[in-house]
């Protein structure tokens, strides 16, 4: 059984990866949990249909930065079919921790603002 905080989730909590702005991204989102507090924001440059460049911001628990930290990183050169792609469990077992039910909300809020910003984008698009 992984351990509740896995040496990568506390690395990605303790020195995020990809943490500030974008100028002009082409997708961004920010998603709540109302629950805990947690907030995120995902923000996306794309060249040729595929991520150049991710980076969040936000205030949240160590299982949310972490989890936003590491999608950040393996978002990265991805093509936007890849990304809508991208199952929750793929997410949660990166982490290598863990997550209990009642914390999934917290490691899946930066793939909410990725999915959303995504179905956002699609629809600018049309």
């Amino acid at each position: 059984m992984p351990a509740l905080y896995s040496d990568i989730l506390l690395d990605h909590f303790r020195h995020p990866r990809n943490y500030g702005s974008l100028d002009a991204p082409d997708i961004s989102n920010e998603q709540f949990n109302p629950l805990c507090g947690d907030r995120i924001r995902l923000e996306l440059k794309l060249e040729h249909s595929r991520v150049s460049e991710a980076r969040f911001k936000g205030d949240g628990c160590a299982i949310s930065t972490a989890a936003a930290s590491l999608l950040t990183q393996l978002v990265l050169g991805k093509d936007l079919d890849e990304l809508t792609n991208i199952p929750d469990t793929h997410l949660i077992s990166a982490l290598e921790s863990n997550i209990q039910p009642a914390r999934l909300q917290c490691a899946l809020l930066p793939l909410q603002a990725l999915r959303e910003g995504l179905r956002d984008f699609k629809l600018k698009s049309q």
